[in-house]
């Protein structure tokens, strides 16, 4: 009969509360758990570079685009340096002189001229109003979100409606999603540990011009995979 081991030692005891306080911190500092408004501020969670390298693997766009989340630049500098014209905006201001900070996207009314594409990471608490938003504007919309977006709209709440309207009204041609989850994206700001991310996310892809179901494929963010 195996022996029992007795009560927790005090080292032991420690040691657990540490792993404990370790793993809070990492959940906190990526969307695992989630934050209270008050620590979200702007939802602002930069996008790995390799994402949108990866994006441009697999997907061809027009060479002037829309981001309008555009945060520090993390996608607008991938897109500049692929050849895009990109158009960066955001509803703060993050110090790069060739943003256009201060647009409440939500409040736009048109495309800016020659803008064919509208390209971003969505400020999470308002996706469904960002993606809706997008596709009264622009016909062709890309947005990186969470592969669980697909799940839900059966609320009776506006953004459940939302919802409903983006995947069954107007329904992705493509959906891109990450074989390996795809590098932490941190609060901004954040100067914890970091780590890999905890859950699943795909770059989205809307084009009225598409007419068939929708597409679902895998790729990588690693070069070679």
């Amino acid at each position: 009969m195996k022996k029992s081991e007795g009560p927790l030692s005090a080292a032991r005891m420690r040691r657990r509360f540490f792993q404990s306080e370790e793993k809070m911190a990492l959940d906190h500092s990526c969307q695992v758990q989630r934050h209270a408004l008050s620590e979200r501020g702007l939802d602002l969670y930069e996008t790995p570079a390799v994402a949108t390298e990866a994006l441009l693997r697999v997907e061809n766009h027009p060479r002037r685009i829309c981001e309008p989340a555009a945060g520090r630049g993390a996608i607008v500098n991938v897109l500049r340096a692929a050849g895009h014209e990109v158009l960066a905006s955001d509803i703060a201001d993050y110090g790069d002189p060739t943003h256009f900070p201060g647009r409440d996207f939500l409040a736009e009314a048109k495309l800016p001229e020659r803008c064919g594409c509208i390209l971003t990471n969505p400020p999470y608490r308002i996706v469904e109003q960002f993606v809706a938003h997008a596709l009264e504007l622009c016909p062709l919309v890309v947005m990186l979100l969470r592969l669980a977006f697909f799940e839900a709209g059966s609320g009776k709440q506006q953004k459940h409606q939302l919802r409903r309207h983006v995947l069954d009204g107007i329904p992705p041609a493509r959906i891109h999603v990450f074989r390996r989850r795809l590098p932490m994206m941190h609060r901004d700001q954040w100067d914890g540990r970091k780590s890999n991310s905890g859950m699943a996310f795909s770059w989205w892809v809307w084009d009225r011009n598409y007419a068939g179901p929708i597409v679902i494929d895998r790729i990588s963010w690693e070069q070679g995979s």
